[in-house]
């Protein structure tokens, strides 16, 4: 990575007799540089530290192969972190992911391991636990094959043809249409609900505000997650668009109609898209793809968010449901230790995944049911009344839990469908993608071309804050905001040049 700091200085001719030698001028200190000193420590910390600390921790825990399979996990998934955040290339999706399978599939199991306590109960035998550890471990392993695949095959360039040719950008006329969409979609959800005041109550007023509207039914909440995905996602989309122009954008900056929406578009994600009235992991993906298109081109920031990202999952996350639930549903964690709420809170996919590995043994694989319910997600049940419910909600009523509102990780839902086989080809294809995403999200933003109404540039990042939703699960729950996302950036896209748009 090379340095943008420059001097700029003038030459004088020197006539008189020549000055002793003096020191060369002190180098700029560049990340290469930088990189070098905080290596080691990072890698230390991640990799050795912190899983040392947790294993001193006292508790219960037995050490058996579940025990060392799990160390193994949580140290190859943080050497696998450490290489995203030092990487001299921005790898928004893979270090999303890699992240997350360090916090929520590394440590925060081993936390529970260690301690002898889960957030959720283990209902099959201890072998089951074993063959979860050792699939996540095959899993990751795949994905890492498929990146590694992907960076071996060079991006293919489209051909230009006659008005086509460029990259894919937003069209300024459907882009002003998204804007109106968005308003009159998040103007609706907030009338729908009696108010802006109801979203920044509590999820739980939320969602009893959402029943009593009738827009959902005992048998179907198609018609309450077209509210809240049309509430919100066009909202997000058309303020990251118009974050970036004004990010990228001189003309932009200088013109009060961009300005005067922006301020629009912020003033409504402040009300539906705030951290008290969503779930956790949505707010992260508006802040995470609000970071990623706010910085487009800031190495900086990109390893912040990898970095302090962890620190934020580990100390703050569990104690983020604050306004789940109103001040009499509140129940405030008790812990002695900051690794207890790891083991009893949120982070139950690994543990998940093993009772899914039990329901299977007893139900048999479900060859692509559960997908196909995922991708049709759209179909009511009283139009398909063989519709499958959410692999958690399925694997939580077997295991006879009165709340069902579990995690089902992207592993489960292949493994469920396909088995092994079916779990290690969709993870390397996952990671395929992840890397092939990344290169061209690097070329969107580090070369110019695109300019502020760059497609990629808001998609990547977007994505990447979604992957935390994606991976943890249900695929079901997770479909239909990332569809109307999908649905808005192709109604917008364009291949064909505008210059408007690439003006700066």
């Amino acid at each position: 990575m090379t340095s943008v700091d420059e001097s700029v200085g003038t030459v004088a001719v020197q006539v008189s007799a020549p000055r002793p030698p003096t020191e060369p001028p002190a180098r700029p200190l560049t990340w290469a540089m930088l990189s070098r000193a905080v290596s080691v420590p990072l890698i230390l910390g991640l990799v050795c530290f912190l899983p040392a600390v947790i294993a001193a921790q006292p508790g219960s825990g037995v050490r058996d192969t579940a025990y060392w399979l799990q160390l193994v996990l949580t140290c190859y998934s943080g050497a696998r972190l450490s290489t995203m955040i030092l990487s001299t290339r921005r790898r928004l999706l893979q270090g999303v992911f890699w992240m997350f399978v360090y916090i929520a599939m590394g440590v925060a199991p081993f936390a529970q391991v260690v301690i002898g306590q889960t957030p959720t109960p283990m209902v099959g035998p201890r072998s089951d636990l074993v063959t979860a550890i050792a699939m996540i471990l095959v899993g990751c392993a795949a994905f890492d094959l498929g990146a590694l695949l992907a960076s071996r095959r060079p991006l293919r360039r489209r051909a230009p043809s006659r008005g086509t040719g460029g990259p894919p950008v937003a069209h300024p006329v459907r882009l002003r249409l998204l804007v109106l969409l968005a308003l009159l979609a998040s103007g609706y959800y907030v009338l729908k609900l009696g108010g802006p005041a109801v979203f920044f109550s509590s999820r739980q007023e939320i969602s009893d505000t959402v029943a009593q509207s009738g827009v959902a039914s005992a048998e179907s909440n198609v018609g309450s997650a077209f509210l809240k995905g049309f509430g919100t996602v066009p909202a997000l989309l058309a303020f990251l668009f118009y974050t970036r122009r004004l990010v990228t954008s001189r003309r932009a900056r200088r013109s009060p109609s961009t300005v005067l929406v922006w301020v629009a578009l912020a003033a409504v994600n402040l009300v539906v898209n705030n951290p008290i009235s969503n779930a956790r992991y949505w707010f992260l993906t508006v802040l995470v793809s609000l970071l990623f298109t706010a910085f487009p081109s800031s190495a900086a920031m990109y390893r912040s968010v990898l970095a302090m990202g962890v620190v934020g999952a580990l100390v703050l996350f569990p104690y983020a449901d604050r306004f789940r639930y109103d001040d009499e549903g509140y129940r405030p964690v008790q812990s002695a230790s900051v690794f207890e709420p790891l083991a009893t809170k949120d982070y139950d996919q690994t543990v998940m995944f093993a009772n899914t590995i039990s329901w299977v043994d007893t139900r048999g694989h479900t060859y692509g049911r559960q997908l196909a319910g995922s991708a049709l997600f759209f179909v009511p049940r009283a139009v398909w009344s063989g519709k499958p419910e959410d692999t958690g909600v399925r694997v939580g009523e077997w295991m006879g839990m009165n709340m069902t509102n579990l995690s089902a990780p992207l592993w489960t839902e292949f493994w469920v469908d396909f088995g092994a086989s079916g779990m290690i080809g969709g993870l390397a294809l996952i990671g395929y993608g992840a890397a092939r995403a990344d290169r061209r999200y690097a070329l969107a933003v580090t070369r110019a071309g695109p300019g502020p109404g760059s497609v990629l540039a808001i998609a990547a990042p977007l994505i990447a804050g979604y992957t935390f939703i994606l991976l943890r699960g249900p695929l079901l729950q997770a479909a239909g905001k990332l569809a109307i996302g999908a649905l808005c950036l192709v109604l917008i896209t364009t291949f064909r040049e505008q210059r408007a748009a690439r003006r700066r």
